[in-house]
């Protein structure tokens, strides 16, 4: 039995989840042996036990190895309980946030943009952990911040972009501003050189972050796995996936690792946010939450869940090559109609499949 840790959120990201759960039900992919365990992050929920509900969930996921989130509210309050992400991320041992941006069927990315590209971003340290504080007062006041990096996350970065673009056939692109920062930008490049080294057979395309969104406008379909420090691939991250369309069209996973750098820890989630205006109205894009169901399949030990995850991708995918789409897409779709599209399809396709062996 595999135990998913589902993470209830906010507004219309709880709405999404709710919607995108439905996909994960045993008649519809065909697996008896997954089981959901909730936990309320709502900001609600969190204020009232004092952020206690994040560790819960936390410490369960370290035990089960997998979980799936909705979109949570973080308050502006500084002395709120603020954003459970950083905090979760801290606690589940997530190194590395993949997001892929990929080619949406039907929907036009900006030219040239084809093949897939993956950001692997660090998900702990720098910008978001920094220590912040001001000295001095008016004109002369100074703002100061304490940034830090270590060597393992750095080389945990490294060796997952290198091993997924390998797997992918994809080739290592951009990185840090190491000229402007030898010392804590460097190590993070040094740890890119020695993956390289390591993998001779993936190409190695080193580039500054700044030339790296620059050259990003003039890619001509070659597909790319870009390593980003933590605020580097926030933002890279948002564009990579806006570049093919929506950022409601892809997911994104934060990813554990052990002692040897192998996955221990997967959980997923949609990258935008809450979408307080479109709550209760039933037409926000349920993609990024489906397609999270069907990412946190790849990560459960057994053959039937890889198939069930396959099924997940292509049919969320064909569901809009066929004209299913909600308004951001430019369609009159619902969110309820383009999962029933979905749930729809996935059966179909594990029909179709089983009659014919595979």
């Amino acid at each position: 039995m595999h135990t998913i840790c589902v993470l209830q959120g906010d507004e219309t990201g709880q709405e999404l989840l709710d919607e995108a759960l439905r996909v994960l039900d045993p008649s519809v992919i065909r697996l008896q042996n997954l089981k959901l365990e909730t936990f309320d992050l709502s900001l609600e929920n969190r204020r009232r036990s004092g952020n206690d509900i994040v560790r819960g969930a936390a410490a369960r996921i370290r035990e089960t190895g997998l979980g799936i989130k909705a979109a949570t509210i973080t308050p502006g309050d500084p002395d709120d309980v603020g954003s459970p992400n950083a905090l979760l991320r801290e606690l589940v041992g997530g190194s590395v946030i993949l997001r892929t941006g990929r080619r949406i069927p039907s929907v036009q990315p900006l030219a040239g943009v084809h093949a897939p590209i993956a950001v692997a971003r660090m998900a702990v340290e720098g910008a978001y952990a920094a220590q912040e504080w001001r000295e001095g007062a008016g004109l002369d006041e100074v703002a100061y911040n304490k940034r830090h990096i270590s060597r393992r996350s750095c080389r945990a970065v490294a060796e997952f972009t290198f091993q997924y673009a390998r797997a992918h056939a994809a080739a290592v692109f951009g990185g840090p501003k190491f000229t402007v920062s030898p010392i804590y930008e460097g190590m993070f490049k040094e740890e890119l050189d020695r993956a390289a080294a390591k993998y001779k057979d993936v190409r190695y395309n080193p580039q500054l972050i700044d030339a790296t969104y620059a050259l990003l406008l003039e890619t001509h379909g070659e597909a790319l796995v870009i390593p980003a420090l933590n605020r580097d691939g926030d933002a890279l991250s948002d564009l990579v996936i806006k570049m093919f369309g929506t950022i409601a069209g892809a997911e994104s996973v934060i990813i554990g690792f052990d002692e040897d750098f192998a996955v221990n820890v997967a959980v997923t989630e949609a990258p935008h946010g809450t979408a307080p205006s479109l709550q209760g109205k039933n037409i926000a894009n349920p993609m990024a939450m489906l397609l999270a169901c069907g990412a946190l399949l790849r990560y459960v030990n057994s053959k039937e869940a890889a198939v069930a995850s396959r099924a997940i991708y292509e049919s969320t995918l064909e569901a809009v090559y066929n004209g299913v789409k909600t308004p951001d897409l430019g369609g009159q779709n619902s969110t309820s109609e383009f999962v029933d599209e979905v749930i729809r399809e996935v059966r179909g396709k594990l029909e179709v499949w089983d009659a014919l062996g595979e």
